[in-house]
């Protein structure tokens, strides 16, 4: 029988190399023609819009989607998983902190694959609840000793940087500027809701990796033309949905000024079909909108783990045939 998991079993049950782990394997998938991913669509209402993300992983039996509200009173986010075999559910999720854990591995896997592998010092823009899981991702993957974070809310900021410290046992400080941010960072992270670019290309050190998460609509602008000129490689997680909507890229693309064949994809990094950073002073550059593989990829792997353990829910699904 399918199972129901609530935000507290997947809690119980999620681990951020689990996470990368999964976030790793759909890019891969998707690069070898082993996977399907469908660009978000969405529904708006005047009060309220529907936001779905579709995919499949044949090869973990798995087909579904990844569907969200979001309105001024939050947003609430449900994962469904399908039976590829079979075509009957297997799972649904609460998935914010599903949504939040991938967003952050997806950056954790592209600093595995770009960044330079002594970046010890990250700036990072932001101080919400994604930037969390992007703190975590990038301290799994690289041996962090020092997060500057820079946010306009001074003490959200602070207390995020007492929690972050105690829970990783690094040095995660407020910077006073968005240039302290940047400079002497050999990782810069977004995660942020701005329409306007965060900071300047001129602040960057040689050999800097920039990881911009939180642009994935074309209201949104992260970083702007001046990084993106500096950028000797710009990784998205997927051309067709970058395309539609990465609000860093699009301006550029419109313009003329960046090129579709610029932008490679995360997964033939991971396979070796396209190089990745080539020199220790390359600046790079991953773009990021999130995909229904990636939740997917967590999805069966949380399942499997609730199985072993008896967590969660048997939804009454499934026992019924229909007819004609």
């Amino acid at each position: 029988m399918p199972l129901f998991l609530n935000e507290a079993d997947v809690r119980q049950l999620l681990t951020m190399p689990m996470a990368i782990e999964a976030v790793e394997e759909a890019h891969r998938e998707l690069s070898l023609a082993n996977a399907v991913d469908v660009p978000r669509q969405r529904t708006r209402l005047p009060k309220t819009a529907l936001h779905i993300l579709q995919g499949a992983l044949p090869g973990r039996d798995a087909i579904g989607y990844k569907a969200y509200t979001s309105n001024r009173a939050g947003v609430r986010f449900l994962v469904h998983v399908f039976s590829v075999s079979t075509g009957m559910l297997r799972v649904v999720l609460e998935a914010n902190l599903l949504g939040m854990m991938r967003t952050g591995a997806a950056s954790g896997v592209a600093t595995r694959a770009l960044a330079r592998p002594d970046a010890d010092v990250m700036g990072l823009f932001g101080a919400g609840w994604q930037a969390e899981g992007h703190i975590e991702a990038i301290a799994a993957v690289r041996p962090l000793r020092r997060v500057k974070v820079f946010a306009r809310n001074t003490e959200r900021l602070a207390a995020f940087c007492v929690k972050m410290s105690e829970r990783l046992g690094i040095d995660v400080i407020a910077a006073s500027s968005a240039e302290e941010t940047v400079c002497g960072s050999a990782i810069v992270s977004t995660v942020t809701t701005s329409a306007t670019p965060l900071f300047e290309a001129k602040w960057l050190s040689p050999g800097t990796h920039i990881n911009a998460a939180g642009s994935n609509s074309l209201i949104r602008r992260e970083v702007g033309e001046d990084v993106l000129n500096s950028s000797h490689l710009i990784v998205v997680d997927s051309v067709e949905t970058a395309l539609k909507e990465a609000g860093d890229l699009l301006p550029a693309l419109e313009k003329g000024r960046l090129s579709e064949r610029q932008l490679v994809e995360l997964g033939d990094v991971i396979i070796g079909s396209h190089p990745g950073r080539s020199t220790p002073d390359e600046i790079t550059l991953f773009e990021s909108q999130g995909m229904a593989v990636q939740d997917i990829a967590l999805a069966v792997r949380i399942e499997a783990l609730a199985r072993e353990r008896g967590v969660g829910i048997r939804l009454p699904y499934g026992d019924s045939k229909l007819s004609a």
